[in-house]
């Protein structure tokens, strides 16, 4: 009998161990972020409980730009906003996820920075309106993220991917209709270059 209940309490143990524990497994293709920050949840917050993407968030303070990727090797570097500029990736509303319409510009900059190995790039992702300034800046850092792993796929050294999440303090146009926010959701590319 005591045996029983010992065999029983060794066996409980062995399987909370393992369930505690956990698999070990390292996801593979993903984007490391600079110590001190969180990695985002892939999935898109609109959806959560309580979400109102026409809530006012006053606890943010306009103009903090968050910036993730590796950014630092190229702060200073002569900025290009122009030579990309047709390659403008376009979003659904509260999405990041990069729709197959919008493939084919992330290959031409992946082409792009290919054929000019020295550069690096930008990718600045950006929302509408609608939204808090706080969920905003997420989402565009999730755009800005998307991009960039992307890149990564397409044979982009992800340390000449710096990104930047502006959120809606950029608008590419003004207006508060669908036409002007389809227009503001996006991922722009700017082009840097070494200093000389």
């Amino acid at each position: 009998m005591k045996l029983t209940k010992f065999s029983n309490l060794i066996m409980l143990g062995l399987a909370l161990t393992f369930v505690v524990g956990g698999c070990k497994k390292k996801p593979q293709g993903v984007t490391q972020l600079p110590p001190g920050r969180v990695q985002p949840n892939n999935s898109d917050l609109g959806n959560a409980p309580g979400f109102n993407p026409h809530a006012a968030d006053t606890s943010s303070t306009p103009g903090n730009i968050a910036f993730t990727g590796t950014g630092n090797e190229h702060l200073g570097w002569p900025e290009n906003p122009e030579i990309l500029k047709a390659e403008t990736v376009y979003f659904e509303f509260d999405k990041s996820s990069i729709k197959s319409s919008e493939q084919a510009k992330l290959e031409s900059v992946a082409n792009y920075l290919k054929s000019n190995p020295s550069h690096a790039v930008r990718v600045e992702g950006n929302c509408d309106e609608r939204g808090t300034e706080e969920y905003n800046r997420s989402l565009g850092e999730r755009r800005a993220l998307s991009a960039r792993e992307h890149l990564v796929q397409l044979g982009i050294d992800p340390t000449r991917v710096d990104t930047v999440t502006y959120g809606e303090d950029k608008p590419a146009v003004s207006g508060h209709d669908e036409g002007a926010y389809a227009k503001n959701r996006r991922d722009d590319f700017v082009v840097l270059t070494p200093k000389q």
